[in-house]
């Protein structure tokens, strides 16, 4: 598994902070920007490729993007097939979009979670398990489905 991290000028010291974290866990992972502070830069942009990469194998890879909100990144992330991205400012949020929705992509908001509480909720995030139970799977194709009559 590979994690793309993503992050705009609002969210590029959260990134900064979790992507050391990363390294010292051992984790395999891809910073796709921003690398420095610019205050004109798009969220967009950052979450756009670092969805392009995760897209290709959506089962194998992860991305963590992180902007002011946290919401304009989990639009993006939404917007491509096979992406589920999941906005959570808490531990609950990331055990329950993981074991529920197979959330592959983690979105954060710099504004309202600080590093702390940010390496708590990515470590529940990457060690929880989809629970694969009927009623999840059921949920998911509906959405896939969803993906199939839009996304042509």
């Amino acid at each position: 598994m590979t994690i793309y991290l993503a992050a705009d000028h609002r969210g590029l010291q959260l990134k900064e902070g979790l992507k050391e974290y990363l390294i010292d866990k051992g984790y395999a992972m891809e910073d796709v920007g921003a690398f420095s502070y610019d205050k004109d830069d798009d969220y967009v942009d950052f979450a756009r490729i670092a969805s392009e990469k995760i897209v290709n194998e959506p089962d194998e890879h992860r991305g963590i993007f992180v902007c002011g909100s946290g919401y304009g990144m989990d639009i993006v992330a939404n917007k491509h097939r096979g992406l589920f991205a999941a906005r959570c400012g808490d531990i609950e949020c990331a055990v329950q979009s993981r074991e529920h929705g197979n959330s592959n992509v983690l979105t954060l908001g710099a504004d309202t979670v600080d590093v702390d509480a940010a390496k708590k909720i990515v470590e529940i995030w990457l060690k929880t398990p989809f629970s694969g139970e009927e009623r999840h799977m059921r949920r998911l194709e509906k959405i896939r489905e969803i993906e199939e009559k839009n996304f042509k």
